[in-house]
């Protein structure tokens, strides 16, 4: 229960790395080292519902749950101050969290009148998605594809950034391309969201004819179980992230059949799926 009347000092707390954070086996392409192990930061899906209403499902860390769901309703004019969350429950349920807000009467009223007149709006990545079974669906599996040479990446983030066009005149933008199998950056495609950057690739994959078991998709961010969703439902056999993955990505990346590789900045490309 929250208890907002009394204000209490501003304290800063440190919290310490938790003990549970999965190491995950990868293999370094084009060296030989094998069954190498990394930590990877966590991930989740948190649905959350006002007074029993579902309002959103976001990907996040699963880490300070209450202080998200507190700073989200604040920051997103859900309630107008803290005082207006009466209550926080938080359950853990698999590979995702429920999170169940007691609001005021004021804020759910503005909250159905706003859900109203937002009907049918966009959203980023799984905001807005309504129940966790969209947002962690059961696909079907990709068949299995060889891992792409390890001379395809080669110099990959060079390569990548001299096609980004309007990056490189704006900065700020975000880019998905198409690696053929020659090694060839064939296709590029820009956008202020990371996924709707590969949502324009696919759309430009698709429209091209291009074979997406052949070759590899790049994406300049991280890879989170969205783009995971994403490259599964396009078929895209390879899926290639200049950050590093989370572990529910790896975990639903080995589940579905995508070839998952990271590329560091200074050290060889790292095979996450399929599991060494």
């Amino acid at each position: 229960m929250l208890q907002p009347e009394k204000a209490d000092p501003i304290r800063m707390e440190i919290n310490p790395l938790p003990d549970d954070i999965a190491a995950f086996d990868y293999r370094e392409l084009g060296t030989g080292d094998a069954n190498v192990k990394t930590p990877l930061a966590r991930e989740t899906a948190l649905a959350i519902s006002y007074n029993n209403i579902s309002h959103a499902v976001m990907m996040v860390s699963p880490e300070d749950l209450e202080d998200f769901v507190i700073g989200f309703s604040l920051a997103n004019d859900i309630v107008h101050s803290a005082d207006e969350i009466y209550d926080i429950q938080i359950a853990p349920s698999g590979d995702s969290h429920q999170a169940n807000l007691v609001v005021s009467s004021r804020a759910q009223w503005a909250l159905k009148k706003e859900r109203r007149q937002l009907a049918g709006n966009s959203s980023c990545g799984l905001c807005g998605i309504e129940a966790i079974e969209r947002a962690m669906p059961e696909l079907n599996a990709l068949p299995p594809t060889p891992v792409p040479a390890h001379t395809l990446f080669t110099n990959l983030r060079d390569r990548m950034a001299a096609a980004q066009k309007m990056a490189s005149a704006s900065g700020a933008l975000h880019a998905a391309v198409y690696i053929d199998g020659s090694g060839s950056v064939t296709l590029c495609r820009e956008d202020i969201g990371r996924h709707n950057a590969l949502d324009k690739l696919i759309g430009a994959m698709t429209r091209g004819q291009h074979d997406t078991r052949e070759g590899f998709v790049a994406v300049t961010s991280r890879c989170g179980l969205e783009l995971v969703l994403k490259a599964v439902r396009a078929r895209i056999a390879t899926l290639v992230c200049l950050s590093a993955p989370t572990s529910l990505t790896v975990q639903w990346a080995r589940r579905y059949g995508l070839n998952l590789i990271h590329i560091p900045h200074h050290s060889a490309p790292r095979l996450y799926s399929p599991a060494p």
